[in-house]
């Protein structure tokens, strides 16, 4: 019975498919790099694959399991770069942006507040440096500012006639722009402008080669016009 081949199986098999395949790899390539974390591990202000996070979940150790209230991505209102005011504690009414966002534990991290003072880098002959760390704060406890008064609201995702996805403001009814995506490294993909020295993505998807049967040997000999007419003498092993 003819079997058929499976949709992948084809994809690989198309000539001149090289910027599909291309988009699919990339695609890949973040999820074979995820870090598969223990069911137990507690997330901290620390990445995951970070050696502070390592020590504090070392391998075997059992921690009282934390519940946070589910938040999907698609419902999540609150990204880095966002003002924010914290509405309880000690800097209630004050705002400040966001540096961090841990989704795991419904966690931001807004610069400059809600601060405590500890010692870090501490041995035994030194006492080490007191400095002021942020703590974080659950998304209860802040809410984002409306830019047209400067004051606290709640917001929704609606949709705009283009179709864009945008966050709006329940009491004003103004869009909230999504601040821009910093990377790790610092740079903002939307206002990255290409050197002289980068490579576009039209030069890295084009295809400059074309693999043959033929070997090493064979495709320099072809490509300086050296014939080859010398035939080996037949050998035999018996």
């Amino acid at each position: 019975m003819h079997r058929s081949a499976s949709p992948a199986r084809e994809a690989r098999q198309r000539p001149g498919d090289a910027k599909p395949a291309a988009m699919r790899l990339s695609a890949l390539l973040p999820m074979a790099a995820r870090l598969k974390l223990p069911r137990d591990y507690r997330h901290g202000t620390w990445p995951p694959e970070s050696a502070a996070a390592r020590q504090r979940n070392p391998p075997g150790r059992r921690r009282k399991k934390i519940f946070v209230e589910p938040i999907s991505r698609e419902d999540w209102k609150v990204f880095r770069g966002d003002t924010v005011q914290v509405l309880t504690g000690k800097d209630a009414g004050k705002q400040a942006m966001v540096t961090q966002v841990v989704r795991a534990r419904n966690w931001v991290v807004v610069e400059g507040l809600n601060t405590h003072y500890r010692y870090i880098n501490k041995t035994a002959k030194f006492p080490g440096t007191y400095i002021a760390s942020e703590a974080p704060l659950l998304l209860s406890q802040i809410s984002l500012v409306d830019p047209e008064d400067r004051k606290p609201t709640e917001v929704e995702w609606r949709y705009t006639e283009e179709g864009e996805r945008v966050r709006v403001s329940l009491r004003s009814g103004r869009i909230i722009p999504t601040p821009m995506r910093h990377r790790r490294d610092g740079i903002v993909p939307e206002q990255w402008i290409d050197g002289p020295k980068d490579t576009s993505v039209e030069d890295a998807l084009d295809k400059t080669y074309v693999p043959s049967l033929k070997t090493f040997e064979e495709e320099i000999m072809d490509a300086m016009g050296i014939v080859e007419t010398r035939r080996a003498k037949k050998s035999y092993w018996y």
